[in-house]
């Protein structure tokens, strides 16, 4: 018997579309207060998932969800890294 899995499905914090959980990037509040691109989806703390390209990241930022999602303030400084690690993923 050939069983189908579940695929995790999670909510891009950009544009609200729901989509499986590899296709999405994860972003990390770390325990100590770093916010991160998590590539792999395994570091510890609070994630939230954003898709691949810069305009969910912008719509994101431009929106506070993020900030909400991670329950962190975001300082430019950090937004701008984001954008370059995500121009390299």
């Amino acid at each position: 018997m050939n069983r189908l899995r579940k695929i995790p499905q999670r909510m891009c914090v950009g544009c609200g579309e729901m989509r499986d959980k590899k296709a999405l990037i994860r972003v990390v509040r770390t325990p100590e207060g770093a916010i991160l691109l998590d590539p792999t989806g395994k570091k510890s703390g609070r994630g939230a998932y954003i898709c691949s390209n810069t305009g969910c990241l912008t719509k994101a930022i431009k929106a506070k969800r993020l900030e909400k999602a991670l329950r962190l303030p975001i300082s430019p400084e950090v937004v701008d890294a984001l954008k370059v690690q995500m121009g390299e993923v």
